[in-house]
C-alpha cells in the first residue's frame, strides 16, 4: 500500500478495547452504565476502550462478560475460543426435539386432541417433576414435545369460545414450562418465540393467572437481554400489575402469588439499575403479599411463597452489590427450606455471589458445591456460577485453585 492510500481499519486484529466498545454499544449501554455495573467509572471504561489503559485482569474480564452477556470470552479477548458460554450453556441433547415441537404447525391431523383437563393434569405432573428432579432439564425436555403438540392441537380443535379460552390457558402454561427449558441455551431466537407465543396464548385465554405467568417470564427475558431492555421489562411488568391488582380482593392464591412474583420482579429490575430504595420497596410489597398466602403454599411456576422471600432478599442485595447485606440476608434465609431443587440451587448460587462480594471466596465455592448437589443442571447453565469458578481457578491460593478446578470439571467448563 502506498503512503497516500487510505489505511485499512481492519488490517490489524481488533484489540480488547475496540471489542469492548463494539459489544457495549450493541447492548445499548453507556460507559457510565457499564462502569457502574462492574464497580468502575465511565472514564475507566473509556480508558480501556481507547487503549489508554491496558487489558484488565481475568476477574474484570469475566465481570464485563457477565454484564454484556458475552457467550464466548474470545468475543472480548480476540484469543482462541474458550467455549465458556457464560450465559448460554451447552445445547441440551433434547433441545432439537423441543425446538421442532415449538416450530411445528399442526393444521392437518385426524388425531383427537386431549381435553384441557387432561393436559392440565399432565402439566401439574411436569411441574412437580421439575421441582423434584436434580436433572430437571432432562425430565421436562422429555415431556415437552408431546405436551406442546397436544396443547396446540387442543386449541385448534376447540369448538366453542369457553373451550378455546381454556385450551389457550393450558397452551400458555406449556410455553411457560418450555421457557424454563430453553433459557440459557444457545438459541436466543427460540427463547423469544416461546416467550411471545406464551404471551399471545395467555391474552387469548383471558385468564388472569395465565396472563400473569406469561408476563413474569417475558419480564425476565427482557431483563436478561441487558440494560438496554430494562424499560421493556418494566413496561410488561408494571402494565400487568396494573391489570392484576384490582382483582386481588377476591383473587385465588395462584393469582395473588403471581402478582407477588411480578412485584418482586419490578424490584429485581430496579436492583439491576442500582435503584436501592425502589428495589427494597418492591421487595417489601412482595413480602406483604406472600404473608397473605397459606403457610405451605408454593407457586408451581414462580416458586413464590413465604419461603422464597429470604432468597429474594439475597438476590436484591447481590444485584445492588451490597456484599455484607447479601451475607446477612443469606444467614437469615438459610433456616428456611425451599422445596424446589432447581430453585434451591439458584438460591445457593445467589448466596455464593454474595459471599464473593463480601470477600469470602472459599465460602462461595463451598456454597456452589451445595448448588451442584441440589440440581446439577441448574448450576451448569448459570453464568454467575461459572464466572465465580473461573475467577477462583486463577486464585493465588493453591487449595482454592484446586477446589475451583474440581468444580469446573463438574460443570463441564474444561470440555473442549
Amino acid at each position: 500500500m502506498s503512503e497516500n492510500a487510505t489505511p485499512d481499519p481492519y488490517a490489524n486484529p481488533l484489540v480488547f478495547g475496540q471489542r469492548l466498545q463494539i459489544l457495549r454499544t450493541r447492548k445499548g449501554m453507556t460507559r457510565d452504565q457499564l462502569g457502574g455495573l462492574v464497580g468502575k467509572s465511565g472514564s475507566w471504561v473509556k480508558g480501556v476502550e481507547t487503549g489508554r489503559l491496558g487489558t484488565p485482569k481475568l476477574e474484570m474480564i469475566l465481570q464485563i462478560a457477565e454484564v454484556l452477556r458475552v457467550r464466548d470470552l474470545a468475543d472480548l479477548t480476540g484469543g482462541p475460543s474458550m467455549q465458556v458460554h457464560l450465559f448460554s450453556g451447552p445445547g441440551h441433547p433434547r433441545l432439537a426435539a423441543v425446538r421442532a415441537a415449538v416450530d411445528a404447525f399442526p393444521v392437518a391431523t385426524q388425531r383427537e386432541a386431549p381435553s384441557a383437563a387432561h393436559l392440565q393434569a399432565r402439566l401439574a405432573r411436569a411441574w412437580s417433576a421439575r421441582h423434584s428432579a436434580p436433572n430437571h432439564r432432562e425430565v421436562i425436555g422429555s415431556l415437552l414435545p408431546n405436551l406442546i403438540g397436544d396443547a396446540q392441537l387442543a386449541v385448534r380443535q376447540a369448538e366453542s369460545g369457553p373451550q378455546r379460552r381454556a385450551a389457550q390457558a393450558v397452551l400458555a402454561e406449556v410455553y411457560s414450562l418450555a421457557q424454563f427449558f430453553v433459557a440459557y441455551q444457545p438459541d436466543a431466537a427460540l427463547l423469544w418465540r416461546v416467550a411471545e407465543r406464551g404471551l399471545v396464548a395467555a391474552q387469548e385465554s383471558e385468564h388472569p393467572h395465565a396472563i400473569g405467568v406469561a408476563a413474569w417470564l417475558a419480564t425476565q427475558a427482557h431483563r436478561d437481554a441487558g440494560p438496554g431492555h430494562f424499560d421493556a421489562a418494566d413496561t410488561v411488568n408494571l402494565d400487568t400489575l396494573a391489570y392484576l391488582e384490582p382483582l386481588l380482593p377476591d383473587a385465588s392464591d395462584d393469582v395473588l402469588a403471581i402478582t407477588g412474583a411480578l412485584t418482586f420482579e419490578a424490584g429485581y429490575t430496579a436492583a439491576r439499575r442500582g435503584e436501592t430504595g425502589t428495589a427494597w420497596r418492591y421487595w417489601d410489597q412482595a413480602r406483604a403479599m406472600a404473608e397473605r398466602l397459606p403457610e405451605t403454599y408454593y407457586h408451581p411456576v414462580t416458586s413464590f411463597s413465604k419461603a422464597i422471600m429470604g432468597a429474594h432478599a439475597v438476590t436484591v442485595a447481590v444485584e445492588l452489590h451490597q456484599g455484607g447485606e447479601s451475607v446477612r440476608q443469606a444467614a437469615a434465609a438459610d433456616a428456611v427450606t425451599i422445596p424446589s431443587r432447581p430453585r434451591r440451587a439458584r438460591h445457593r448460587i445467589e448466596e455464593a455471589r454474595g459471599y464473593q462480594l463480601d470477600g469470602q471466596p472459599d465460602v462461595a465455592l463451598a456454597t456452589l458445591n451445595q448448588a451442584h448437589e441440589a440440581a446439577p443442571e441448574t448450576i451448569k447453565y448459570n453464568g454467575y456460577a461459572k464466572r465465580i469458578v473461573l475467577e477462583e481457578a486463577e486464585s493465588k491460593s493453591s487449595a482454592r485453585r484446586r477446589r475451583a478446578s474440581e468444580l469446573a470439571v463438574k460443570l463441564g467448563l474444561l470440555a473442549a
